[in-house]
Order: C-alpha cells, then sequence, then structure tokens
C-alpha cells in the first residue's frame, strides 16, 4: 500500500494551443485518465459560456425563512400546540436540507442540528418517544459537539421506552463528547438508578 503523503511527480505536459495535456509515461491508467479529461476541457470550450459562473454566495432569504419557520415552530410549542410545532420544524427542516451543495455544509449542519433537535423535544411532549428518538440521533449526526439537549433528549426517549442499557450507553457516548454536563450527568444517575431497581 502506498503511502498517502508520497508525491510523485508525473511526466505530463500542456499544448500550448490546445490546451490539451499529454503524457510520456506508458501508463495506461494515466493516459485514459488525461483523455477523459480532455474531453472534459473539450465540451467546456463549445458551450457559449466556457467558464462556468461563481457559486452565488449563501442565499439570505432562505436563511431568514428557516429562521422564521423555527421561531413559529418555538411559538407554537410555547403554546402547547406540538403539532403544528412539528410541522412547522419539519418545513424548516425541508427548507435547510434543500440549500444548494455550494454553499456551506457547516451552516446546512447548524440548521439541521438545531431543527432535528427542537422537533424532538415536540415529539417528545406527546410522548412520541421512538419519533423523538430518532430526530434527536439526528441531530446529533449533524452536530455532535456543543449539542447536549439533543444527547439528552435521546437519552430520555430511550429511557421512556424501557431500553435502559443503551440510554446508558448513549449518555456515556455524550458525556465523552459534551463533557461533565449537568442534564446528562442528572440522567445517567437516574439510569444508573432504575437498573439496580430492575
Amino acid at each position: 500500500m502506498e503511502d498517502s503523503e508520497t508525491f510523485t511527480q508525473l511526466p505530463i505536459r500542456m499544448d500550448p494551443t490546445s490546451k490539451a495535456i499529454t503524457t510520456t509515461s506508458k501508463s495506461r491508467a494515466l493516459e485514459e485518465e488525461l483523455a477523459t479529461l480532455n474531453s472534459l476541457h473539450k465540451s467546456l470550450l463549445q458551450l457559449e459560456s466556457p467558464v462556468p459562473p461563481p457559486p452565488i454566495p449563501v442565499n439570505q432569504k432562505r436563511s431568514a425563512n428557516i429562521t422564521k419557520l423555527r421561531e413559529s415552530g418555538n411559538a407554537e410549542f410555547r403554546k402547547g400546540k406540538h403539532s403544528e410545532a412539528i410541522k412547522y420544524y419539519g418545513l424548516g427542516l425541508q427548507m435547510a436540507l434543500g440549500r444548494p451543495l455550494w454553499e456551506p455544509s457547516g451552516l446546512v449542519r447548524d440548521e439541521v442540528a438545531g431543527l432535528y433537535a427542537n422537533r424532538a423535544q415536540a415529539h417528545m411532549a406527546l410522548s412520541n418517544w421512538v419519533e423523538g428518538s430518532v430526530d434527536a440521533e439526528a441531530s446529533v449526526e449533524a452536530k455532535k459537539g456543543g449539542n447536549a439537549k439533543a444527547w439528552w433528549r435521546k437519552g430520555r426517549c430511550l429511557v421512556e421506552m424501557g431500553r435502559l442499557e443503551e440510554a446508558k450507553d448513549w449518555v456515556g457516548r455524550g458525556l465523552e463528547i459534551e463533557g461533565d454536563e449537568a442534564d446528562l450527568q442528572g440522567l445517567l444517575k437516574e439510569i444508573e438508578a432504575k437498573e439496580k431497581k430492575a
């Protein structure tokens, strides 16, 4: 197996007029790759605009709409209308996940993590433990660190479903990432107490 840190200089040249790349190497794989590259270059030259346009910056309107949906969900949650809150969070998730691929992935992860965590809380308020567990885990997958609420919510859902061993494992992993977070510590003690009674 080759060391990924090793640099191998390949004997390639670019024709100044056609911009085609050629090689003096006898490597069939290299020749095939260069043929594909040259073909792509030719096809781009035949387009009306040979240079693709630069990606547009983050769509501020979309960001504002996602924030508005999250805030609307939060307002409905505070009113006790948990089903309505779930709908708003779901719409916000659709919009966040529909962002073009050239927009920063960190922005998408932050938006999605918050929306999933909030939707998990709304599901928990309705005693939808499975749905809450799935959303809390999706939130953690989007953003592992700095997301103690999602770690706690998944752990609480597992406890409510009677899956104490999984809950203990999950909360333990959460504590490894979040440090000595008080809510997670409290949930771990609660799980251990329930295990002793069982």
